[in-house]
């Protein structure tokens, strides 16, 4: 019987969490499960940092973006070198974009102008949007509406609002990126969420080295660990883990365009 192998969607293993061991890590991904990875942008550093290791690693693909709470300073020759590079074969979205009220810098206003161009870029590219957004619900959505960017598609990155939010986004076209946070107890909202929305709307997530799940909690975290994840959204739904991997693996070569591509060549020997 064929083995199903899991799609980290959102994940920055570019971070120096990873700086002690991480060829020997991902070179071990595939004999713990793990099919194809996205390495996330959050400034430009660390898009290069994502793009290099695309490169590198064939069962890697990269997204390149700016965090809204990197977004001081940022320049039109910034979004140039987004915009050049997103036609590399490795490139599968622009992102991490979007909104964070948590903290009071950089003001709203910039946060919201640089959401807007990058939602822009990516529609001029034609590739998806991965879309962070915390203490920002309405604002989030108005952007995302507005700018129609549902017409590029994309992810809600570590979803963190109510159901009934979240079925807004699926109606939409938009995916729900599900992480570690399931597994926590106060977790409450984020699990009705798993009831309540389609398993073909749901897609596995890390955003490794954080967000690890139970019992791993507060470890740095990696690709292997979302069958933490696969297995408590199976018990919410009461299907086999089995079919949450498959499900959530085919909507994640969908969200990113990879049906027809090099997805699973990370199953290989010898990556």
């Amino acid at each position: 019987m064929q083995q199903d192998f899991i799609f980290d969607t959102h994940s920055h293993y570019d971070d120096e969490a990873f700086d002690p061991d991480r060829d020997t890590l991902l070179r071990g991904l595939a004999e713990r499960g793990i099919g194809n990875v996205v390495s996330v942008g959050a400034d430009l550093a660390s898009s290069q940092a994502a793009l290099s290791l695309a490169e590198a690693y064939d069962f890697i693909y990269a997204a390149l973006g700016i965090h809204p709470s990197e977004t001081d300073g940022l320049t039109e020759r910034d979004m140039d070198w987004i915009q050049e590079n997103a036609g590399h074969n490795k490139v599968v979205a622009i992102g991490e974009i979007g909104l964070d009220h948590h903290w009071p810098e950089p003001a709203a206003e910039v946060q919201r102008r640089w959401f807007r161009r990058q939602i822009e870029l990516a529609k001029e590219v034609k590739l998806p949007v991965i879309i962070h957004s915390r203490e920002a619900a309405e604002e989030t959505m108005k952007i995302l509406t507005e700018t129609k960017a549902y017409d590029c598609g994309g992810v809600i990155h570590c979803f963190s609002y109510s159901p009934e939010m979240a079925k807004q986004y699926v109606e939409m076209g938009f995916y729900i990126g599900v992480g570690g946070v399931v597994t926590f107890k106060n977790a409450k909202k984020l699990v009705q969420t798993v009831e309540e929305i389609p398993l073909e709307a749901l897609v596995l997530e890390t955003d490794c080295p954080y967000l690890a799940p139970e019992p791993y909690r507060g470890k740095r975290n990696d690709s292997s660990r979302l069958v933490w994840v696969a297995e408590k959204i199976a018990e919410r739904k009461g299907i086999t883990v089995q079919e949450v991997i498959r499900t959530t693996t085919k909507n994640a070569k969908t969200l990113y365009h990879l049906n027809g591509g090099n997805e699973n060549a990370g199953n290989d020997e010898g990556f």
